[in-house]
């Protein structure tokens, strides 16, 4: 392993191992070794963060491609991702990053900061952070979100919300927006399926909410987490923070080491349904659905963003990010 790579942050000496307290499994790692997450070394008795600067991919990407439909819509975001993660998903739809060490180049955090600002002019809105688990990449996202609020831009977390509260507390004020995904409610579907404990991404949910932009994301795989009490679990859940949080219903298909046919459309449908009885804004993906991705206004039914694949046409919204018909509020950012 490299011993070139920076000190990380949040950890201690124990028992001649180090303890990583970046994340929840606060892993005791002997010298020589990685984490969970594999990115975080135990280099003789001093963590490092075996992936600052590494890339394994670079894009100039729709914001809802992330996806998040309220916060600037119709606009584009430099999209950058290293490889590792804190969760081991047998459905994972990145494995080849998320779950073995990619190909990587470098990109230190000046030269993101200043990639993204040359490409203002194409309309980036500044860098998302996304592909792999973000928060793994804590001490790299910390100091390339100064350097983009530096240049007046904007930071995005595509984030499975698996993080401690310290650390989220210290990041929160440099992120602009996020999308945390909620893989169920049931926290044996966690342990089963991915290897960790769903109550650390309610949390980050919960804490982020109000200080900054959040929508959430869910999974649906057929047989594991498609039940009705899913769906109603999910939405009181999700409505008890507030009805207008963002919530995407996504499409599962098979890959890396779950083979579950792909969900049934019906499914999608029957999930959006039930959770639109609690929630204002509930959105379809990973499929082509002609309503199922458009906004809404739930006061009126005014159309205010029209949406096709990852392509936002914005018809009836007014400042401040209401209806422009009613004048209801519709907590979309731009």
């Amino acid at each position: 392993m490299p011993t070139t790579s920076p000190e990380a942050r949040y950890w201690e000496k124990c028992d001649g191992n180090v303890s990583c307290r970046l994340c929840p499994w606060h892993c005791n790692i002997k010298p020589g070794a990685t984490g969970l997450c594999r990115v975080r070394y135990n280099d003789e008795g001093v963590l490092r963060a075996l992936t600052y600067g590494r890339v394994t991919a670079v894009n100039l990407d729709p914001i809802e491609k992330k996806p998040i439909f309220h916060f600037y819509p119709g606009r584009l975001i430099l999209s950058i991702g290293s490889w590792g993660c804190n969760l081991r998903c047998s459905f994972c739809q990145n494995w080849e990053i998320s779950q073995q060490e990619a190909p990587t180049k470098e990109l230190m955090p000046v030269a993101a900061a200043e990639l993204a600002a040359q490409l203002e002019s194409q309309g980036n809105l500044g860098i998302a952070y996304t592909y792999n688990e973000p928060f793994i990449w804590f001490e790299y996202v910390y100091d390339t979100g100064k350097l983009i609020h530096e240049r007046g831009l904007k930071n995005v977390l595509v984030t499975n919300g698996i993080v401690e509260v310290e650390p989220l507390e210290e990041l929160l004020p440099l992120v602009d927006a996020m999308n945390v995904d909620i893989k169920s409610m049931d926290d044996d579907f966690y342990r089963r399926m991915a290897q960790g404990v769903g109550m650390a991404a309610r949390r980050t949910v919960e804490i982020a909410w109000g200080r900054t932009h959040v929508e959430i994301t869910n999974l649906v795989i057929p047989g594991e987490n498609d039940s009705d009490e899913d769906f109603r679990r999910l939405a009181e859940w999700a409505a008890g923070i507030s009805r207008k949080l963002p919530v995407h219903i996504s499409r599962y298909f098979p890959n890396y080491r779950c083979q579950i046919p792909p969900t049934p459309l019906e499914t999608l449908e029957r999930a959006r349904r039930i959770l639109a009885e609690k929630l204002d804004f509930v959105y379809v993906g990973n499929v082509v659905s002609v309503e199922g991705e458009n906004t809404r206004c739930p006061r009126c039914g005014a159309l205010a963003v029209r949406r096709r694949g990852y392509h936002a046409e914005i018809l009836s919204l007014a400042e401040g990010g209401r209806c422009a018909s009613c004048g209801e509020e519709l907590g979309i950012v731009r």
